[in-house]
């Protein structure tokens, strides 16, 4: 997790010895950055609104920054990147080229660094309204408005974040051993069979497989905390 407001999450990785893994449904949009046999590569990836299988390349290490929701690119609205995202072009080991400009390819240390650089040079922005609402606030404005620009600003609805987001949780929760009841009762399912569908839309896992560890690789880092 990251202390920066314009940042959900800084993750790293190696692949090894594994060719696919279950994609998650994602509210956040991010940048990618890997390595592969001495050739570097960079993509800019969108919110993704149901599980699936992705292809992994082999013996590749992997640093990527999920952004705050809320958050865009100035040159590519995020609604274009739902369920997809595109490759950046012109990339080399130490630098990428994103909206015209050529920047330094970050490592997981420094991907804050490189945030603060696009922000301040305007080619990350955001809807404050979006992040008033993220944090519990109500602003002056009509409900219809507040959806428009959510929408405009995320490429997703706010109840679809919130399903996402309360999907995901759960799993960590099961994953750490959390009684369903509990994840039923403090989640607001409506039941167990409730969970379990929201599981496999947006996980792709049962809780059986998410207590055994089961299922293979998955984009989801169940051995870190959350909170709600």
């Amino acid at each position: 997790m990251s202390d920066s407001s314009w940042v959900d999450t800084v993750w790293t990785c190696t692949s090894e010895r594994v060719t696919e893994m279950t994609s998650v449904a994602a509210v956040c949009w991010g940048l990618v950055f890997w390595q592969r046999e001495g050739t570097a590569y960079a993509s800019i990836s969108g919110p993704e609104t149901s599980t699936g299988t992705a292809p992994v390349p082999e013996d590749a290490t992997f640093v990527g920054i999920e952004f705050a929701v809320g958050t865009s690119l100035r040159a590519v609205p995020t609604p274009t990147l739902v369920d997809g995202g595109t490759e950046l072009p012109d990339t080399t080991r130490r630098t990428f080229r994103l909206d015209g400009v050529r920047w330094e390819t970050p490592g997981p240390d420094d991907a804050e660094a490189l945030v603060d650089r696009l922000v301040r040079s305007g080619v990350v922005i955001r809807d404050p309204l979006v992040t008033e609402v993220r944090r519990g606030h109500r602003p002056a404005v009509s409900e219809r408005t507040v959806e428009r620009r959510f929408r405009a600003a995320t490429g997703l609805t706010q109840g679809a974040v919130r399903q996402i987001e309360r999907a995901r949780e759960g799993s960590a929760l099961l994953a750490a051993g959390a009684p369903i009841v509990d994840v039923v009762s403090g989640l607001e399912y409506f039941d167990e069979p409730h969970l379990a569908r929201a599981l496999r839309r947006y996980v792709g896992r049962t809780t059986r497989q998410l207590r055994e560890g089961a299922g293979g690789a998955i984009a989801l880092n169940l051995d870190q905390p959350t909170t709600s």
